[in-house]
């Protein structure tokens, strides 16, 4: 049966738009837009160049499980069971030390500009509310939160000084959002009682869980109607760093 005309034009409609769709895709600079290889292909670049020994050790971690596999298969046999593991595990371990390395690389470039302990929240699981830059006051004092199974969690970042008092007052405010519920504190920094930016997340995600699921989705909406009364965020003097594309770029390897 021949199409119709208005059939004819809605196919052409949406070839159009799958076209543009794909081109958009190709040409975008934001990572949630790119395929996994283009991910894996931008990701290895910044590394290279903001860490060059990345690239030999990378070039290292392929190479070593084909030798070792290539050995086995000489040694012991058959080979045909050898030959293919060693690329492989050649291609996951470079993968593992591509993100060991990006990690590393992205902490350097983030540590010590304001904003840089969102880049380590971002890296919570994704059942976590985060919930960056929920004050800040002119010098630069930033105050993060983050809500998961261990309660309510602030995180600092600024002059330790004026800090400890911004925190406090945050602090006395969430404990009376729900009776129960703790409210951990942080200052990011590489002080004494200070936690380095490179160790938050892990230790954000080794604090003892104290409060269920459920608790969480009832905390969303009592803190949305504690922000809603804050005033309003005054702009930095200097522009936050970057978060775009990192998160993109260190996850799903």
């Amino acid at each position: 049966m021949a199409k119709s005309e208005r059939a004819k034009q809605l196919e052409a409609e949406q070839k159009a738009a799958a076209r543009a769709a794909k081109l958009r895709r190709k040409t975008s600079d934001n990572p949630a837009d790119w395929g996994r290889l283009r991910q894996i292909r931008e990701t290895a670049k910044i590394t290279a160049k903001s860490d060059p020994p990345s690239v030999w050790l990378m070039a290292g971690a392929l190479a070593l499980p084909i030798i070792i596999c290539s050995l086995l298969a000489w040694l012991v046999g058959p080979a045909l069971a050898w030959a293919p593991l060693g690329p492989l595990a050649g291609l996951l371990a470079a993968l593992l030390t591509l993100t060991w390395r990006a990690k590393v690389g992205a902490y350097k470039r983030y540590e010590g500009q304001p904003g840089a302990a969102e880049f380590a929240i971002s890296l919570l699981p994704k059942t976590w509310l985060k919930h960056p830059v929920i004050t800040m006051t002119r010098s630069q004092d930033i105050v993060h939160r983050v809500v998961g199974p261990p309660g309510i969690i602030l995180v600092g970042e600024g002059q330790p000084g004026r800090l400890r008092q911004l925190l406090a007052s945050e602090q006395k405010k969430h404990e009376s959002i729900q009776q129960g519920v703790p409210v951990t504190v942080f200052i990011v920094g590489r002080d004494s009682g200070q936690v380095p930016l490179d160790k938050l997340t892990a230790r954000l995600r080794k604090l003892p869980k104290a409060i269920q699921d459920a608790q969480v989705t009832q905390l969303k909406s009592r803190l949305k109607a504690l922000d809603a009364i804050r005033p309003k965020v005054p702009m930095p003097r200097g522009p936050l760093p970057s978060m775009k594309g990192a998160r993109q770029g260190l996850r799903g390897h």
